[in-house]
């Protein structure tokens, strides 16, 4: 019988046992895939809330913004700060090649969204609604808003419009979703606004967008989203409000900014289309281009693999292994006489 001295001695025994196994087990693993390092929110980080963002902007500290469509690159938006990560519409455009983003479903967005939050556990998510998804009724967006919670599980959700999509935006908010708008160019109405066009450059249009940034968040919008809109404007919009504006194509005087990640990153070629206000801040495209050549290049005159890249073998396994083939040969056919005649 183990005494209840002896218990806590073997429980820590088993413990060291089990770390060093874990240990031994992560430097000799032999997949064809790697784990993935920890999560920032395992090394001591705070996740960032609601509440969060709305002491940022009330000490008019910038929010930042990166669009991610897959585990890897909402694992390195999260490594690298930022405050928030929208599983964007651009989905169908810079990760599944289709024209434009009215193409992408709802179930695809889902996905999208469930690998990000695996990757995510300290920058506040969003879900982009897409087009089809919310546009009917309130109670189609409410619906909508839900599955991308519950099966995308995203913190909140975005939709694209301003007072006409009031209706829609009060409904989910009051269910207890928090949503953010997106207002000024929108996308998923390109073909309506005549194509990706500035919005808000005239009188007309100016009084539009602030009548819209008003009706998003009289509806309970927790952010808006400014497209494409001439700085001064952004700025005027951002001061009439008591809600952040995320900017894009609309200058610096915004609560905050967002970019579409493979845009920035340039992960493009570098002949491929990209709006005015997008910088590019790596080149991704040139990094990756040349390592896979490279390794095209040492298959081919068998560079690689090289001895530090392949398993230890023993000599003497290796020879009884030949012979044991040898062995299981089978013995030359004899020729065949031919028949009488």
């Amino acid at each position: 019988m183990v005494s209840s001295l002896t218990r806590p001695l073997l429980r820590d025994l088993h413990r060291a046992a089990t770390s060093r196994q874990t240990r031994q087990w992560q430097q000799i693993r032999s997949s064809s895939h790697a784990p993935s390092s920890a999560a920032l929110a395992a090394r001591g980080q705070k996740p960032v809330t609601i509440q969060t963002l709305q002491k940022m902007y009330a000490e008019n500290k910038p929010i930042t913004m990166l669009t991610a469509h897959n585990f890897p690159s909402a694992l390195m938006a999260q490594e690298a700060g930022m405050d928030m990560i929208l599983v964007g519409d651009s989905l169908a455009m810079v990760s599944l090649g289709m024209d434009d983003t009215s193409e992408v479903t709802l179930d695809e967005m889902i996905m999208s969204a469930r690998a990000v939050s695996r990757a995510v556990n300290r920058s506040f998510t969003v879900g982009d609604l897409p087009m089809g998804s919310y546009e009917l009724s309130p109670e189609q967006a409410l619906a909508s808003a839900i599955r991308m919670v519950k099966q995308g599980r995203m913190q909140s959700v975005k939709l694209e419009g301003g007072a006409e999509m009031a209706p829609a935006i009060k409904k989910i908010t009051t269910a207890g979703i928090p949503l953010c708008a997106h207002i000024g160019l929108t996308p998923q109405r390109q073909h309506a606004l005549g194509g990706f066009r500035v919005q808000g450059n005239t009188l007309d249009k100016a009084m539009s967008l602030f009548k819209d940034a008003k009706a998003v968040e009289q509806a309970g919008a927790f952010a808006v989203v400014l497209e494409c809109v001439p700085p001064d404007i952004a700025e005027e919009v951002t001061k009439a409000l008591r809600i952040p504006t995320i900017g894009i194509g609309a200058g610096n005087r915004t609560s905050g900014q967002v970019l579409v990640q493979i845009d920035m990153l340039g992960v493009r070629p570098p002949d491929s289309f990209m709006p005015k206000f997008v910088k590019q801040y790596g080149s991704i495209w040139d990094a990756g281009l040349t390592a896979i050549k490279q390794f095209k290049d040492e298959v081919s005159d068998r560079s690689y693999p090289s001895p530090a890249h392949v398993y230890k073998s023993d000599a003497k396994v290796t020879e009884a292994f030949k012979a044991a083939v040898e062995s299981t040969a089978a013995p030359a056919s004899q020729p065949v006489a031919a028949p009488k005649a």
